[in-house]
């Protein structure tokens, strides 16, 4: 919409009328300037009710945020497009005023009083009010991160899906994300950077569990029939991706608006940190009493923890893949890398 503000400072020397009743110049003045008040405060009006009754559609769920958005957008650039006409229209007679005083068929008072008539109008605060509902981002944002999937472990590129259930084993992963848009004048490419949880499950088959017999951890079968078998880790990891969202710019008004995770995007990138928590859960019958041992230790498993990610998704949701680089235990003579594939929400 395009910005104006209207200055007309006039500068007229009030004479007695020769002939009486006639109007004189300011008081013609002033109701233009009147009328220039009355166009405004009415359009505005009539915009907030528009803009009311698009709520309200909203409310009920006619209509969906971004139909309502787009329908706020329509309604304040046609009322900006009115009232600059109806403004223009008054402006003109003010200039014809001006030019009938120029040329003297405006009678004046004898009495000599200097007046200045200043007639402002400016839409800056209408804008404010009623800009239109297209808000970029910051270009720095942040997220709530879940995710949860499969989770598994590989042997030299082979998915060990016969030593642990294939579909019991699962991952968990919640945290904080930061999202930076790294070029001024182009959404394209995010640094996004945070804090994560990530909780690691596999569920050992054929009734085992893991047992540590100096530096090797190894699954051994168990005399007692095993109803829940399950080997946790949790780790406190800093995960680093380059993002490439393919979310539009929205323009309005001249400006260019950044926003994220509206459309199609991807990521890849690493993960690095430490090991918090390694327990051993495992659930069976005694003597027709049900048990639940929890053990807690290190189990000769990795301190630390580093590894590669990606992610491919729409808008919020994206399938998530993530795959250790260093093995689970640190010194078995098998080593096994944790590798886990699932689904991934990023909130904003």
């Amino acid at each position: 919409m395009k910005n104006f503000t209207i200055y007309l400072v006039i500068l007229v020397f009030l004479f007695v009328s020769k002939v009486l009743g006639q109007e004189s110049f300011e008081s013609k003045a002033r109701k233009i300037a009147n009328k220039i008040e009355k166009i405004t405060k009415e359009e505005k009006a009539t915009l907030k009710e528009e803009v009311e009754a698009v709520n309200v559609q909203l409310s009920e769920g006619k209509i969906t945020q971004e139909q309502a958005d787009k329908r706020k957008k329509e309604l304040a650039e046609a009322r900006a497009v009115i009232i600059e006409e109806k403004v223009t229209l008054a402006q003109n007679e003010l200039n014809d005023l001006v030019q009938q005083k120029v040329d003297g068929k405006i009678k004046e008072q004898d009495s000599i009083n200097k007046h200045t008539l200043v007639i402002h109008w400016n839409d800056r605060d209408w804008e404010k009010r009623h800009k239109d509902s297209i808000r970029g981002e910051r270009r720095t944002t942040s997220q709530f991160v879940f995710a949860m999937g499969l989770n598994n472990t590989m042997v030299d590129g082979k998915l060990q899906d016969s030593n642990y259930s294939f579909m019991g084993s699962h991952f968990y992963e919640w945290g904080f994300t930061y999202n930076s848009r790294l070029m001024k004048n182009d959404n394209l490419l995010h640094a996004k950077y945070g804090l994560s949880l990530m909780y690691n499950n596999i569920r050992p088959t054929d009734n085992r569990s893991f047992a540590v017999d100096g530096d090797q951890t190894n699954l051994q079968a168990n005399a007692i029939n095993l109803e829940e078998s399950r080997f946790r880790n949790v780790y406190l990891v800093a995960p680093v991706h380059l993002e490439f969202d393919f979310s539009k710019p929205k323009e309005s008004n001249g400006k260019t608006y950044f926003r994220t995770h509206k459309s199609f995007r991807f990521g890849v990138g690493s993960y690095a940190g430490i090991n918090v928590k390694s327990k051993q859960i495992l659930k069976f019958d005694d003597n027709d009493y049900k048990s639940t041992q929890k053990t807690k230790g290190d189990f000769n498993t990795n301190n630390f923890i580093y590894g590669l990610s990606s992610y491919i998704g729409y808008k919020e949701l994206s399938l998530y893949l993530k795959y250790d680089l260093n093995p689970l235990f640190q010194d078995n003579l098998i080593k096994e890398n944790n590798i886990s594939l699932g689904l991934r929400l990023d909130l904003n």
